[in-house]
């Protein structure tokens, strides 16, 4: 068995890049992409490498040269790479795929060696391999057969998006017998460049090949191995955070992206906070058939969207304001406050980070549970002459929670003290007490010091549309804040959402019985855990303890690398003590992390 490889393109789409070089030798972590798979396939002691090379195809041989590739290895020169597509790169090397049974790769791919082995281990001799498809993935897909017969090829233009729960995408990873090529692919591939000429894709003959009764081709389907295509600059900055060798930089990479985590291979995400049973299939069955109206019109100004939130929420138009999510309405507000404020720790940090330092004045519950109730913020902010207090309820990350009538008088003790209570109640509607709401029209103007924050993003499980609100009785900062962002400050998606939202009120509110009744299995479930103390939670997240001898940032790793699983370690927000903040997702998902956990703590 030998290789070909296929390497004669310009990469244009990694513009600076492949300016002066060609596509496989752009580096992911230090290490060129051509250098990786050459050692790869050194290990497989094939008879030899076939590689067509064509753009800066001499620095290309140059290099190589260097790499110490004990395999012997062949150069085929494309000429006119500039003028074709990678059909005529390999119908150059059409006699060595009837030489010797081969293994067909493209270039610009980045895999791990369990990629190569699920393909080189398989004893069918005619194999394409492919991986369930996936929103990040892009290019030709197969539609299989229970067999793993193709029964077609999808090319990028015949992709229906209402079919994509049974298309696989085609890795461009290929294993070819020698009586496969000849009989079939070498013929058919010399027909159809005679047909229909060079600037074609060798796929494009293997979908004919399909359409045969006996096609000789069957698929090979990954189960979970990890690889990438490199096309762009943002494919390359994807593949560095997955492929890199350093366990600690790789966490560091994912966290650093906040969020976007759909375009990562199979991996869950414990660590950001969603509800993950809403909004219900018909809502967004909704959205998609508005969606070509929403994404080519202009959504409304500032006035209507405060309209429509009023109008949900049921307090007056000038009484809130509508945020590109709740971040943007933090930001403005905090940039309003003035003088001492009063921060609880460990909390969202999106506040205190908003905020001189010099003027914040911080209170640390002295418990391990990170628990306080309303007594304990009126005793210690009492003589702290504060002008400003932020409480998030249920908390972040403790998910402490403070029932409604005690809020009432944290309210009331603020008025008397001339404090500015700013209270985030993203989460609030999570907790187990009913009607636990302070966005309601009588309170907030009976109390024009106290700010209402709300994430419709984690309560109603939409991030990606990016809402939040803030109701006041303060209208002049209501107006002010309203001045300061700006005036399309949310897309149409988002105003959509609003226009539509109250019709699905009832279906929220079995969602949120779903997610209390998964929060107590999960939490019972979390606390059977050797090494695991659980704090009761009111949000959709759960704030864990773990025993002395376990490193949060070691379980991290090990649950990331291991288990394709990203949760939250808290060593940071609470002074080096060994915590975690898992987020609550569906039960089978929940399970994952439950068996991950049981796996590396029993």
């Amino acid at each position: 068995m030998h290789a070909i490889i296929l390497a004669a393109g310009m990469g244009k789409r990694l513009k600076e890049l492949t300016k002066n070089t060609t596509k496989c030798m752009v580096k992911v972590n230090g290490v060129t992409l051509i250098d990786r798979m050459l050692h790869q396939i050194d290990k497989q002691q094939l008879s030899r490498i076939i590689i067509v090379v064509g753009y800066e195809g001499q620095k290309l041989i140059d290099y190589i040269s260097t790499l110490g590739i004990r395999t012997p290895i062949v150069y085929i020169n494309n000429p006119i790479y500039d003028k074709t597509n990678n059909i005529y790169s390999l119908a150059l090397a059409k006699e060595w795929l009837c030489k010797d049974d081969t293994l067909l790769f493209e270039s610009d791919l980045i895999f791990e060696d369990s990629v190569l082995e699920a393909l080189v281990s398989d004893p069918r001799d005619t194999l394409a391999l492919v991986d369930k498809y996936e929103s990040w993935m892009d290019g030709t897909c197969v539609k299989l057969r229970d067999d793993d017969s193709i029964e077609a090829f999808v090319p990028g233009k015949n992709f229906k998006f209402n079919e994509i729960k049974d298309y696989y995408k085609t890795v461009n990873l290929y294993k070819f017998s020698k009586y496969f090529s000849k009989t079939h692919y070498v013929p058919f591939l010399e027909a159809y460049q005679s047909a229909l000429g060079h600037n074609e894709y060798y796929e494009q003959v293997l979908r004919v090949i399909t359409m045969l009764d006996d096609s000789e081709i069957k698929a090979k389907r990954l189960e979970g191995q990890r690889w990438y295509e490199i096309d762009d600059i943002q494919d390359l900055d994807i593949a560095e955070s997955i492929f890199t060798p350093d366990k600690d930089e790789r966490v560091k990479l994912l966290q650093g992206r906040f969020g976007g985590y759909w375009r990562y291979p199979k991996l869950l995400d414990f660590c950001y906070l969603v509800n993950p049973y809403f909004p219900p299939k018909r809502m967004k069955d909704e959205i998609r058939a508005n969606f070509d109206t929403l994404l080519t019109e202009y959504p409304s100004g500032m006035r209507v969207n405060s309209l429509l939130a009023a109008k949900n929420f049921g307090v007056h138009q000038e009484n809130i304001l509508v945020g590109n999510g709740a971040s943007e309405l933090i930001k403005s507000l905090m940039e309003c406050l003035a003088g001492k404020t009063g921060f609880i720790r460990p909390t969202f940090d999106e506040y205190p980070n908003r905020y001189d330092r010099e003027d914040s004045i911080n209170f640390i519950p002295n418990n391990k549970d990170y628990s306080y109730t309303a007594n304990d913020l009126m005793d210690y902010f009492g003589g702290k002459n504060i002008q400003n207090l932020i409480v998030i309820n249920p908390d972040n990350p403790s998910g402490n929670y403070i029932k409604k009538a005690e809020l009432i008088r944290l309210i009331v003790w603020s008025k008397e003290k001339n404090i500015k209570l700013i209270i985030d109640e993203s989460f609030v509607d999570f907790a187990d007490e009913e009607n636990s709401t302070l966005i309601d029209q009588k309170l907030i103007s009976a109390n024009p010091h106290l700010y209402v924050m709300k994430s419709i993003s984690k309560s109603y499980g939409v991030p990606g549309l990016r809402l939040g609100v803030l109701a006041s009785g303060d209208t002049v900062t209501i107006a002010a804040m309203k001045k300061d962002v700006a005036i399309w400050n949310i897309n149409s998606f988002g105003e959509f959402y609003m226009q539509i939202e109250e019709k699905y009120k009832k279906d929220y509110m079995v969602a949120l019985g779903q997610l209390k009744a998964e929060r107590k299995r999960f939490e019972a479930e979390l606390d059977r855990i050797k090494g695991i103390r659980v704090i009761p939670s009111q949000a959709n997240f759960v704030m864990v303890e773990l025993a002395d001898e376990i490193s949060p940032k070691e379980l991290l790793k090990t649950l990331l690398i291991k288990h394709n699983l990203l949760i939250k370690e808290l060593t940071t927000k609470t002074n080096g003590r060994n915590y975690l903040r898992l987020a609550i997702k569906n039960t089978k998902e929940n399970n994952i992390l439950i068996l991950a956990l049981k796996s590396e703590l029993e």
